[in-house]
Parts: C-alpha cells; structure tokens; sequence
C-alpha cells in the first residue's frame, strides 16, 4: 500500500513525476556535461528538445525513475521486495547497454550479474544515480518518514555506498513530497524538515551532512533574492567553490 492524501491526487503527482522527469531529461540530455559558453554557442538557447530535428530523448534519469516506480509497485513498498525487484530490473537494464551509465552505477551493476546479492553490490561513490531514482519514492512514500528513510537507502545501496548519496538522494525525495503537499514551504522550512530527517536518534546529524544541509540553505537564500540559477552559480564559481 502506498502512503497518499488521496487517491486521486497521488496518482496526478505520479504522472507528474514521470512526466516531468522525462520532459526534462529529452530537452537538457542535448547539453548535457557541455560548460556553459559552449552550451551557447552549440546550441543557443534552448527551450525544447533539440537532439536530433527538433526531437529528444530519455536517458538512464528516467530510466531509472521508472524501474522504480514498477519495483513500488511490485514490492508494495516492502523494503525487502522493493530491492529484489530493483536489482533484478538493473541486471535486465545493463543488458541493454544504456549509453551515459555512470561508472559507479556501471560497476554496481557489473557485480550485481557477478552474483553479489543487492546489499553487497554497491561500490563506495557519492555519484548522482541514487537521485535520479529518489524523487518518485517521495511521491509515493514521503508521507511515512521512516518507510521514506528505508526505501532511499535500499535503492541508494544497491550502486551507491557513501552516505553522501544516500543523504542526497534523501533530500531530492523529501522535496518531491514536500512539493505535491506543501508546496508554499519555504526554503528555511524544507532545510528543517531535511535536518530532522538527516538526524540519528539523538537528534544529532554528522558534519557532512549538515555541510549539505548549508548548501541548500544558500540555494534557498539565492532563490528569496531572487537570483536564477545562472546567477546563483556564478556567485559560486566567483568564490572559488
């Protein structure tokens, strides 16, 4: 069973999720580890799909979105099943060979069909896969703090080891959910909401997460001043980050 206000609106968001996941990846997939001058200057500015004659294409982002968006479903959000059914859709994934994969996605992978069992098969990284698969898990399961929590680290573990991932991929998840139900919370709300969900049982968070947390703080402060994103990473580069 999975956690929703209504049946009605969890299944919009869902769609939404998907949608949206895939809209976006076909439009930035054409420019994608391009740096900015030459983003411009191959493409100018791009406000559609401009892969191949105005058309675009999904990469592993959505890929991944929707392999778990059916281990969800499969498992009903058991965190045993869910990860067999992950692992299993991964080896499947792999034999397609998908152009892009990460390599620690790739290595993961790699073990995964050498017989390393899913708790086993991750590979020390902080890589963005575990992302891409988060945000529809805050959809579906944001509403249950410590099934979230569960299912993030499950699907984070099986290619991605270092607690960076996981606290990352648990961020873009809490965000998914925060938007389809609250989404008038301001940035300063949301951090608070991650630091609660970052924080041991003492209530307590390591360094590096709360390094994390900083830096989403200083995206939300960019956003209240109404910076875009360009000026926002310019500010960045500027101080040397």
């Amino acid at each position: 069973m999975i956690k929703a206000d209504s049946a009605d609106s969890l299944e919009d968001s869902i769609i939404g999720c998907l949608w949206g996941t895939a809209v976006g990846d076909a439009v930035g997939l054409v420019c994608e580890g391009y740096p900015r001058r030459r983003q411009r200057a191959a493409f100018g500015e791009i406000n559609g799909p401009r892969l191949l004659f105005g058309r675009g294409m999904m990469s592993d982002d959505t890929e991944h979105t929707c392999m778990t968006a059916q281990a969800l479903i499969i498992s009903g959000g058991g965190a045993s099943a869910f990860t067999r059914t992950l692992a299993r859709q991964l080896r499947a994934w792999l034999m397609l060979l998908p152009a892009g994969t990460g390599l620690a996605t790739l290595k993961a992978c790699c073990r995964l069909w050498l017989g390393f069992g899913p708790e086993r098969s991750g590979v020390y990284s902080a890589g963005n896969g575990p992302a891409m698969r988060a945000a529809i898990i805050g959809v579906c399961w944001g509403g249950d703090n410590e099934k979230l929590k569960v299912l993030v680290r499950a699907s984070t573990r099986i290619t991605h080891t270092d607690p960076k991932a996981e606290w990352g991929a648990l961020a873009v998840a809490l965000a998914a959910h925060v938007t389809r139900t609250q989404p008038d919370t301001a940035p300063a709300e949301f951090c608070q909401m991650l630091h609660d969900a970052l924080a041991d049982a003492d209530g307590n968070s390591s360094s590096e997460a709360r390094d994390l947390i900083s830096l989403i703080e200083q995206a939300g402060s960019s956003v209240e001043a109404g910076q875009n994103a360009q000026e926002f990473a310019a500010r960045w580069v500027r101080a040397g980050r």
